[in-house]
């Protein structure tokens, strides 16, 4: 039960609050309608994955906000809206992705998604009060191009890794990673530089 009025004055939507970043308030019936959709989408996506891949790929285009040529993902896929993901072109995702898209995940060309990976764009206030008034936000998520995330990593809200960097199974990525470097552990850390192909 919401024991403060935390947005007086302010007559946006909770969906526009949302996309603006802002804090707002989930539970509610206008995102409720696009969690469902989101849902339903993902589940024909799942069904018809092994029967009809071409049907599957229409729904997985309905799904996603943009989803590039010759992308590859492998169901279950998991997310809160899909409209506010994107994936360039030839990505390659394994099984299990959580792509929770309270805002924006951009994923680059020729990425490799390890199985179980989660893309975790939503926050939530530190404070008691406003965390039990159920008020959320989020940060956007970027991977670059030819960007390699291993099995199990989690990337966390507001997060952006740079291209060609390759993240070891299992990281908690916490903050932004450069282009051309090997990353691992918890949270992730730089243990490596990759030769650039520009170099």
């Amino acid at each position: 039960m919401t024991t403060a009025d935390h947005f007086a004055g302010d007559d946006r939507t909770m969906r526009e609050r949302m996309l603006a970043g802002d804090c707002y308030i989930a539970d509610d019936p206008e995102l409720g309608v696009l969690l469902h959709r989101a849902a339903v989408l993902a589940e024909r996506y799942r069904a018809a994955f092994a029967e009809d891949y071409e049907a599957a790929v229409r729904h997985l285009g309905e799904l996603l906000g943009e989803l590039g040529d010759d992308v590859f993902i492998r169901p279950p896929l998991y997310v809160d809206y899909g409209s506010n993901i994107r994936i360039g072109d030839r990505t390659s995702v394994n099984y299990g992705l959580t792509a929770l898209d309270v805002a924006p995940i951009v994923i680059g060309a020729d990425c490799q998604i390890g199985p179980h990976v989660q893309l975790l764009t939503p926050t939530h206030p530190v404070e008691p009060g406003p965390r039990r008034d159920k008020l959320e936000a989020a940060k956007p998520i970027a991977l670059g191009d030819n960007v390699w995330l291993g099995g199990g990593v989690i990337v966390c809200p507001g997060v952006a890794i740079g291209d060609n960097t390759v993240v070891g199974a299992g990281a908690v990525v916490t903050r932004d990673l450069p282009a051309n470097v090997v990353a691992a552990g918890n949270p992730a850390r730089v243990v490596r530089t990759l030769e650039s192909e520009d170099a």
